[in-house]
């Protein structure tokens, strides 16, 4: 990892969504070099730019380093992995051009267990994983609307999620995002704080879909709050059976911190809305899993699972007819 050490990090944006397009654009603006991989929205940005709204700091970068291939894209020092974990079947095509021999790739990405897909990539030594405490929605081509919050929480990915403690590649990028103005805590052990971002994920992105409901409306009433705070204590039951424990100060903070955000449409709430293919196996699926084969059940979030897969299936359907 020399280069890392002794060279201003480059960086690439693999997604340039709702989530990677704020942090990239962030990045950049703090005058780091960034490079954004796009899809639908490449020409647009090409040409005009990204546009950021967010309390109080709106901004424009009118010139990115955009691309439509990852072939064309420069080797950078740290990969940021923005897809949506369904894209996930293109990183052996996409990840290998981009990322420096001795590069890093950083997975901001929701869910368990995705990791070691990646390492499978480029190797275990070479992933940190980092969650997101983000609200925000892409409302056009490139243009990127911050609702609230911006944290990341980064960790060292070892197999079978061993601790990895802090690392100095952890504290290097880390720096680099809190000079883009992104609050960044450094987490000891990934597994446990992949297991936390689970007690907000699972509840508002499960009952958001399957109730067709916003963070707000799930919070103010009685019998929906109830089963959000179930289906918490769920999870942290489920990361107990991984000898990972959440504490209710946690949980406490998750609720605060949802019933005084703006009014939100989950991430996957939006991709059921626009008939994308949801992040159910890597938000519920691989959590149960890895419980069930330690012998445990959590039926309130195995329901959860069996009525997003059926809602999921159904809307490819209507989609396609």
């Amino acid at each position: 990892m020399s280069s890392l050490y002794n060279n201003r990090l480059t960086y690439a944006i693999l997604g340039t969504g709702a989530l990677g397009g704020y942090y990239g654009a962030c990045l950049q603006r703090a005058g780091l070099e960034v490079h954004f991989l796009l899809n639908s929205d490449y020409g647009r940005v090409k040409q005009h730019g990204l546009i950021i709204e967010s309390p109080g700091d709106n901004f424009n970068l009118p010139r990115v380093n955009a691309y439509n291939s990852a072939a064309t894209m420069p080797k950078c020092d740290v990969v940021v992995v923005a897809l949506k974990t369904t894209q996930n079947h293109l990183l052996p095509q996409i990840l290998p051009p981009v990322v420096k021999d001795d590069g890093v790739v950083l997975v901001l990405q929701n869910g368990l267990g995705i990791e070691s897909d990646v390492a499978d990539i480029v190797g275990n030594s070479r992933v940190i994983g980092g969650l997101c405490f983000l609200c925000s929605n892409k409302v056009g081509a490139g243009h990127i609307l911050h609702l609230d919050y911006k944290e990341i929480k980064l960790g060292e990915y070892n197999p079978n999620y061993q601790p990895g403690g802090i690392s100095e590649r952890m504290r290097l990028i880390g720096a680099d995002f809190e000079k883009a103005g992104i609050p960044i805590k450094l987490a000891e052990d990934l597994l446990l704080a992949r297991w936390q971002k689970l007690v907000w994920n699972i509840p508002y992105n499960g009952l958001s879909v399957i109730l067709d409901a916003t963070t707000n409306e799930l919070m103010a009433d009685t019998n929906t709050l109830a089963l959000v705070r179930e289906l918490m204590d769920e999870v942290v039951a489920g990361a107990k059976t991984c000898d990972r424990i959440i504490s209710e100060s946690f949980v406490a903070e998750m609720l605060d911190h949802t019933a005084k955000m703006k009014p939100y449409r989950t991430s996957m709430k939006i991709d059921y809305d626009e008939k994308r293919v949801l992040e159910v196996e890597a938000i519920f699926g691989n959590p149960l899993r890895m419980v069930q084969n330690a012998g445990t059940q959590l039926p309130r979030i195995a329901t959860l699972y069996q009525q997003l897969k059926f809602l999921d299936a159904t809307n490819r359907v209507k989609k396609n007819k």
